[in-house]
């Protein structure tokens, strides 16, 4: 019996190399489908998802505003701006208005999502706010600002619409003293046509005069803007006015009183118009020297020499066509009791200038009668050789002896 042959074939099918390549050929288009169908189905999922993104985003958050002082503040702050605030979007317009139609100016940000007041608003006034935002409804707010608690006004001279001489100073007196001069005088300006620079000077923390360099031009229009309302003078006190008041300068008179000859010379626009005979102080009274200014005139007037500290020296009821030239009590006035003789020879007064007069002041005769007719407030008074030193320039409207350089030094700004 021979050994049995061992075969060295398998059970197994016998593939050959190219049959093998042949069935991966065939698979591959199997799995490529199933990959296609796999990748359609992740493909549908993705666009689900980026569709409901897509609505998420369309549902923008609506514009919200914040103002301040806040809706329905009923005593708001006044001494800082109104504000309009917005989240979510961008402000297209905000308007603040007063109840006494006054409205706040203001500016945007370079975002645009906040508006601020270029000024506060005013005390004791109730505000509208509407505000407007794209994608938004418009916007309503209101608030109330509170009172101040104490207040301060400044009386001023001359008189509104007047007309006035041409040494007449813009003078104000408060109320209340001032301490911070410097936001009082910002606050205050004092304008001329023909246009001129005009300063301030304060003569106390209740005095505040504006004048020009030289006199004023004759015919010359001043305007006085008086934008206190609201402006602390000092801690917790505020000022309340807003107003614009104009005056007038008329014709250029300038009189010239001179003691050692005891004269006065009346020039108008230039040209003498007249010189009268005067008597000033005597020794023991002199009168006061340098530039002055009609502040105040009267018919007639009483004088009393206890108010001057004179004691009970003169008591005068009916003293006609007095003039005041100084806060302290000297005035160019008639002289009805005097003899004739004194004027233009000897001075014989108190302190004051004095012409011949008539007692009752209707002569239109005497000199007295006839300077007072050719005067007016604001007129310029020179008084030189009267043996007395220069008027204090706070002593009455006489600003004018300090130089410009020295006025100016007495300005807050």
């Amino acid at each position: 019996m021979g050994v049995p042959q061992i075969s060295n074939r398998s059970d197994r099918p016998a593939w050959s190399r190219r049959g093998l390549l042949a069935l991966l050929g065939a698979a591959v288009p199997a799995v490529a489908l199933t990959g296609c169908g796999a990748s359609a189905d992740a493909s549908e999922g993705a666009g689900a998802t980026a569709t409901a993104a897509g609505s998420t985003k369309a549902k923008a958050k609506t514009p919200t505003f914040t103002v301040t002082p806040a809706d329905g503040t009923k005593k708001a702050d006044f001494t800082s701006p109104v504000e309009v605030a917005v989240a979510n979007g961008t402000l297209s317009s905000v308007k603040v208005t007063g109840n006494d139609n006054s409205t706040l100016a203001g500016s945007l940000n370079d975002a645009r999502t906040k508006w601020t007041s270029a000024k506060n608003p005013y005390s004791g006034t109730a505000y509208t706010v509407t505000a407007k935002a794209s994608g938004a409804d418009e916007h309503t707010s209101t608030f109330v600002t509170k009172s101040p608690g104490e207040t301060f006004v400044g009386y001023f001279t001359p008189e509104a619409n007047a007309t006035s001489g041409v040494g007449m100073p813009v003078s104000i007196n408060f109320t209340k003293a001032v301490r911070d001069r410097a936001a009082v005088e910002k606050a205050i300006t004092v304008t001329a046509e023909p246009a001129v620079e005009v300063a301030g000077h304060w003569f106390s923390d209740t005095r505040l005069d504006f004048r020009p360099e030289e006199y004023w031009a004759a015919g010359t229009k001043i305007t006085l803007s008086l934008r206190l309302k609201d402006v602390e003078g000092t801690d917790g006190v505020y000022g309340t006015q807003s107003k614009d008041v104009t005056f007038h300068i008329g014709r250029l008179q300038i009189s010239t009183v001179d003691l050692a000859k005891r004269t006065m010379t009346v020039e108008r626009e230039g040209a003498t118009l007249a010189t009268y005979p005067v008597s000033g102080g005597d020794a023991d009274h002199t009168t006061w020297s340098g530039i002055m200014v009609i502040s105040e005139r009267f018919k007639q007037t009483r004088m009393e020499s206890s108010t001057v500290g004179l004691g009970d020296e003169y008591d005068i009821k009916d003293v006609p066509h007095a003039q005041r030239l100084t806060t302290s009590g000297t005035f160019i006035h008639g002289n009805y009791w005097a003899s004739t003789s004194v004027f233009g020879s000897s001075n014989t007064s108190h302190g004051c200038v004095g012409l011949h007069d008539a007692k009752g002041a209707s002569d239109s005769s005497v000199p007295g009668y006839k300077f007072y007719e050719s005067s007016m407030l604001g007129d310029v008074v020179i008084v030189k050789n009267s043996g007395e030193k220069t008027v204090d320039p706070a002593n009455g409207l006489n600003g004018w002896n300090l130089s410009w350089a020295d006025w100016k030094a007495g300005s807050a700004l």
